[in-house]
């Protein structure tokens, strides 16, 4: 049975519901798959990140389970200390 998508022919946009996403695995060296539309971890911490206009902050103590809509390049290893990152696109 195909299942039916009633917005499937609407341009998706920074503030239509989230379609996608992916493990992070951070790394000082390596950009994401795709730029993020949000982070979601599974164990908080902070979280240190390459924005999508290329500024290198920290994110400090961020909670489990929280959609955070930051649009994120790359998850560095160096100052991260959350665990279990998804970006979602």
């Amino acid at each position: 049975m195909t299942i039916s998508d009633t917005f499937g022919d609407f341009t998706p946009g920074l503030s239509s519901p989230i379609c996608g996403g992916f493990d992070i695995v951070p790394d000082d060296a390596v950009d994401l798959q795709n730029v993020t539309r949000a982070i979601v971890l599974a164990s908080g911490g902070d979280v240190s990140v390459v924005l999508k206009n290329g500024d290198t902050i920290t994110l400090p103590a961020l909670t489990a389970g929280v959609i955070y809509p930051v649009r994120v390049s790359r998850v560095l290893a160096a100052g991260t200390t959350a665990s279990g990152i998804k970006g979602l696109i």
